[in-house]
């Protein structure tokens, strides 16, 4: 859906995004992460032809980019940068201008597209209301529905959920899981290490201007080889798992094994009152800093 090989943008001397090789493979929900100010609008930037990379090439959806962009955007939904909108007009029209003046828009389907991309959002109730009296989260909730209007084979977005209350992150979080179980692919921005893991299948991180990970979230988390026990009895415990206990913090203990529940068969059959016991994972947080410290190392 989205490969490029080499992708670099410089500004005059400073280079914003450095020999960028993403792979975005049709069915994912891709996890584009990094820090405010890594480069990960830029690239979005690029991806989308608005702005022209230094060196580097870009396929979406099979097709070059940009010079098939007039081919590829009708299938390209996108946010970047926050929703544009007339202030003074009301949200259904806001939409209805830009289905009108984008590539491939069909005026027999508009108002239908319009009224399932409003109710998608949770903006059928406001729609006639003036874009200037919407809050910062309506506003972004109007970019998506946007984003929505031409049922698009991929979704750009770049921080979908920037200015949304809990519940509202909650609801556009199961908005794009639904988008993505009915077939469509999704390319998400974000620096909030949160709304990756709980929602992407792959993972891209960029950190100043480089992709220094890219990988299946379950393969980046697979389990560690080690099992963390909370148990009262740690003394007891640490009596029977001589020389496999190799950390302790309070009532848990990280212990090497292979099995854990030959392990709980164990502590239980020998009267160890066992609380918690389960396979450590890394945390996407521990893989990110490795990557970056890794990638640190190498400058």
């Amino acid at each position: 859906m989205i490969r490029t090989e080499g992708l670099t943008k410089h500004y005059g001397r400073i280079t914003a995004v450095e020999d960028v090789g993403l792979d975005v493979r049709e069915g994912d929900v891709y996890g584009f992460l990094g820090a405010n100010g890594s480069g990960k609008t830029t690239t979005v930037r690029m991806l989308l032809g608005l702005v022209l990379a230094t060196s580097g090439t870009i396929e979406v959806l099979g097709r070059p980019m940009p010079s098939s962009g007039r081919a590829v955007l009708p299938l390209v939904g996108s946010m970047v940068e926050g929703p544009a909108s007339y202030p003074g007009l009301s949200g259904r029209t806001n939409l209805a201008l830009i289905d009108a003046s984008g590539p491939g828009g069909d005026r027999a389907t508009r108002a239908g597209r319009i009224d399932d991309a409003l109710a998608q959002v949770g903006l059928e109730g406001v729609d006639k209301r003036p874009v200037r009296a919407y809050s910062l989260g309506m506003r972004q909730r109007l970019g998506l529905a946007a984003a929505l209007l031409r049922r698009p084979r991929l979704l750009v977005l770049d921080e979908p959920t920037n200015g949304l209350d809990p519940q509202g992150i909650r609801e556009i979080r199961q908005l794009l899981v639904d988008l993505n179980a009915a077939g469509t692919t999704v390319f998400l921005s974000s620096h909030l290490l949160a709304e990756i893991e709980q929602m992407c299948t792959r993972v891209g991180v960029l950190d100043r201007g480089r992709l220094v990970l890219q990988d299946e979230l379950a393969h980046l988390q697979r389990p560690t080889g080690r099992t963390v026990v909370r148990t009262p009895d740690t003394d007891a415990a640490r009596a029977l798992l001589d020389g496999h206990v190799e950390h302790q913090e309070g009532d848990t203990i990280w212990v090497r094994a292979d099995d854990p529940l030959a392990l709980n068969a164990a502590l239980v059959g020998v009267g160890v009152r066992v609380l918690e016991l389960a396979p450590e994972r890394r945390t996407l947080e521990d893989v990110v800093l490795e990557a970056a410290e890794r990638s640190g190392d190498r400058r």
